[in-house]
């Protein structure tokens, strides 16, 4: 039993075109499917409306599909993630949280096209009603596709190093929810909470024990420990983090279809392998 978990696979981190994935709900569960995985996440960033149809496609194809979402919290400066797992896409607190956090984004977007035009970029006007639609989870990698779109890169990565990270001339900040009250929303949606792609805030290790220590205590379930650029022994300090603060372990690719060239669903760039046995164990502390 323990041998066939191993060796089923599944990818935890998701995302679609409802956020800023280039599949739809319905092509990633073909997709998943068509790789040999038997389960995936759909975690899309500050939006649960691909759930339903990902989960039906899912249950035609026999593929499991979890509902997830990922929330980008400010902890000192700094943007973290906080993926949560089991939510349910029908609560009401959740839905409120919702509407508000895509109000704010929308009104950083409408400064992002202002500050863009006040530099000289000009937009196709597909990719303009996009940004500026009040009802779309439009991301930064929706202005870097404007800017690829136009040619003022050559790169997605490219529009974000020169035009779109934080510091740079097209970046405008959003409030953001602190992680106790991202944390806090997941659990009251019936979901579990884990810290995603923690290396990629390039803390230092007593930084990192405190952010661990501080969001553990505002009850924090999981870490993302199988991802994409993580190296071997990143995962076994990782792991080592997992037992010290009593979190589950967890794993995803952050699959993002076109948007992130060369990583692919389930196998990131190549070396990635996340067994069903982490999903059994989530499973498990969420019943």
């Amino acid at each position: 039993m323990k041998e066939a978990l191993l060796m089923k696979q599944i990818d935890l981190h998701v995302h679609s075109t409802i956020s800023d994935g280039t599949l739809t709900p319905t092509e990633l569960a073909i997709y998943a499917k068509e790789k040999g995985l038997s389960a995936i996440a759909l975690t899309d960033h500050d939006t649960i409306d691909g759930i339903a149809e990902c989960q039906q496609k899912g249950e035609e194809l026999g593929l499991e599909v979890i509902p997830g979402i990922e929330f980008a919290a400010e902890y000192q400066n700094r943007e973290i993630h906080i993926l949560g797992y089991f939510i349910d896409p029908k609560n009401v607190f959740l839905k409120n949280k919702l509407k508000s956090i895509l109000a704010r984004r929308h009104a950083r977007n409408l400064q992002m096209l202002t500050q863009c035009e006040s530099l000289g970029f000009i937009f196709n006007e597909e990719d303009k009603l996009l940004l500026s639609d009040p009802y779309v989870v439009a991301t930064r990698a929706h202005f870097a596709n404007a800017f690829f779109h136009k040619g003022y890169v050559e790169t997605r990565l490219e529009a974000f190093e020169k035009y779109l990270n934080r510091g740079k001339p097209c970046y405008v900040s959003r409030k953001r929810f602190t992680p106790e009250e991202c944390i806090a929303t997941i659990h009251a949606a019936g979901g579990l909470a884990v810290l995603a792609h923690p290396l990629l805030y390039h803390f230092e290790n007593e930084q990192f024990e405190v952010l661990l220590s501080t969001l553990k205590a505002d009850g924090l379930d999981g870490l993302e420990t199988l991802y994409c650029t993580h190296e071997h022994t990143d995962v076994l300090s990782l792991l080592e983090c997992c037992l010290k603060y009593k979190l589950l372990p967890t794993g995803g690719s952050d699959f993002h279809g076109e948007n992130k060239p060369g990583l692919d669903l389930g196998t990131g760039y190549g070396k990635l392998a996340i067994p069903y046995d982490i999903l059994e164990s989530l499973k498990h502390k969420h019943s």
